[in-house]
């Protein structure tokens, strides 16, 4: 599975405690962040993260593009519901509506996060990977 990490400002340090905390589960797939979670959870966890740009420069849109092309299959998006900055707001809106229109799930707080990761370690979410044998052909 191929599971991509965004995090407001403010949700960073949450973000790399829930990795640090899931690193067993997390170790067996393939990771990807924006530069600056991405590098937080590194350096934290140890775990081996593609880092794309930095939020500001274009992280989320490469993500984006990832969605589209069916090359991601859980979003784990931490939100901070009371930023005040409108860009990043419709940075993580259009991320949800990537998610929404290419049937990825998405996590946005921690409780829904800690519920897709069980069920990534149960298997739950193993009908991405039909998606991706099948987008082969």
């Amino acid at each position: 599975m191929n599971i991509a990490f965004l995090a407001h400002d403010k949700k960073k340090e949450l973000m790399v405690q829930f990795c640090t905390a899931y690193k067993s589960v997390l170790s067996k797939h393939n990771l990807y962040a924006t530069a600056t979670t991405g590098r937080l959870i590194a350096d934290n966890t140890g775990l081996p993260i593609t880092l794309l740009l930095s939020h500001k420069q274009g992280g989320h849109q490469q993500i984006n593009a990832r969605i589209a092309y069916n090359e991601i299959d859980l979003v784990l998006l931490f939100t901070d519901p009371n930023t005040k900055d409108p860009w990043d707001d419709s940075q993580m809106i259009e991320t949800i509506r990537y998610c929404d229109k290419h049937n990825v799930p998405i996590a946005t707080n921690l409780a829904s996060a800690e519920m897709f990761i069980m069920g990534l370690q149960r298997g739950d979410l193993d009908w991405r990977e039909m998606l991706h044998t099948k987008s082969k052909y």
